[in-house]
């Protein structure tokens, strides 16, 4: 038997111990770590709510949500995100329940009934049903939602493109030739264009120190690529700064993030900040130097190509730009996954019913 049960988070520190034991267990992604889900988390989660379904004595689902309540006096619980704007903007992917291995489709699901109906400490039960926001979650969150049973709106769907390296390897392919051979052409160009100018070298940060340099570096260009194009850029909210500086230190403990500087001679072309995680690259953020960049010279393309050669170099087995269209992921991938963004339960959210009316 399965017991599911929900309860509020009064001991971080102890909730950081259970959840990394469960994470060894897992097949979670970097999202759902303790890394991420810890950093901060005091100040993100105002009101904490622990779903844990436990068999025979054994913890083997966990989700952390944040609790709030509409004019209606509707609870909405938002997983792994606090629902506030401001604290939001860091944008979460690869999203889910964190499970042991091999948990089956049908426990995830009883998983988001219980989170949407069962007492909460003992509480009355929610007989009209709490509403869950899903964001950036994965294909199995996206399947327990669909059989939880409710409402569900699915707001959007996004393709995730990523290179798949275990593949290539298998198959003995050069990552090179999985690619269209006009971006094959523009890799080839540009780094003989900067080779011009100075030795192409990627260096990873080795220190905290040089990390927090590096990250600091990559805010510059990359907010002065954003206020170009007219937009704040990720990094303008100084609490997502602090975050991020926060993040950095934690995961740099544990060799999950990399801060990584591409230069050809003595000329920087850009840095990208990445999230190393069980054999897999995220390319989270980056900033790369557009403006000083000549004819032919594509520092995106090219910063992200010397870090994907590096990855295949070490035997990682995924290199992913996470959810979005944008082109320069569509040309360098190799393959996509789906993330999806829902909302389960709850009625028609006011947003859909808008759109109905209109």
């Amino acid at each position: 038997m399965t017991d599911i049960t929900l309860s509020r988070v009064t001991d971080w520190a102890d909730l950081g111990k259970r959840w990394r034991a469960l994470e060894e267990r897992s097949d979670c992604s970097f999202f759902q770590s303790w890394t991420w889900t810890g950093c901060l988390a005091e100040e993100r989660f105002d009101d904490p709510v622990l779903l844990e379904a436990t068999s025979d004595g054994r913890v083997v689902v966990m989700a952390l949500f944040n609790r709030h309540r509409v004019m209606t006096g509707q609870q909405t619980l938002w997983l792994g995100e606090s629902g506030r704007r401001d604290f939001d903007g860091i944008y979460i992917e690869w999203n889910g329940l964190l499970a042991e291995a091999g948990t089956s489709p049908g426990l995830l699901a009883d998983c988001l009934r219980a989170a949407r109906l069962a007492p909460l400490n003992g509480g009355w039960r929610q007989w009209a049903g709490r509403r869950l926001v899903l964001s950036g979650v994965d294909e199995p969150t996206m399947q327990a939602a669909h059989a939880a049973g409710g409402s569900l709106w699915v707001r959007r769907q996004s393709a995730a493109p990523y290179v798949d390296l275990a593949a290539l390897l298998q198959r003995q392919q050069t990552y090179l030739g999985a690619l269209s051979s006009n971006t094959r052409y523009r890799l080839r160009r540009s780094e003989r264009s900067y080779a011009a100018t100075g030795k192409l070298e990627l260096r990873r940060a080795a220190s905290p120190e040089e990390a927090m340099t590096f990250l600091d570096a990559l805010e510059v260009l990359h907010q002065a690529t954003w206020t170009r194009r007219g937009r704040t850029g990720a990094f303008a909210d100084p609490w997502i700064r602090n975050f991020h500086r926060t993040l950095v230190q934690r995961g740099l403990e544990r060799g999950e993030i990399a801060l990584l500087r591409l230069a050809a001679g003595e000329r920087v072309v850009g840095y990208l900040y990445n999230f190393e995680f069980r054999g897999s690259v995220v390319n989270y953020q980056s900033g790369f130097d557009y403006e000083g960049a000549q004819r032919h010279q594509t520092p995106g393309l090219t910063s992200h190509h010397q870090a994907i050669i590096d990855a295949a170099s070490r035997g990682l087995a995924r290199y992913d730009f996470l959810a979005g269209d944008d082109r320069y992921k569509r040309s360098l991938g190799t393959a996509e996954a789906k993330l999806g963004w829902l909302e389960l339960g709850g009625g028609w959210p006011g947003r859909l019913f808008a759109r109905w009316a209109r």
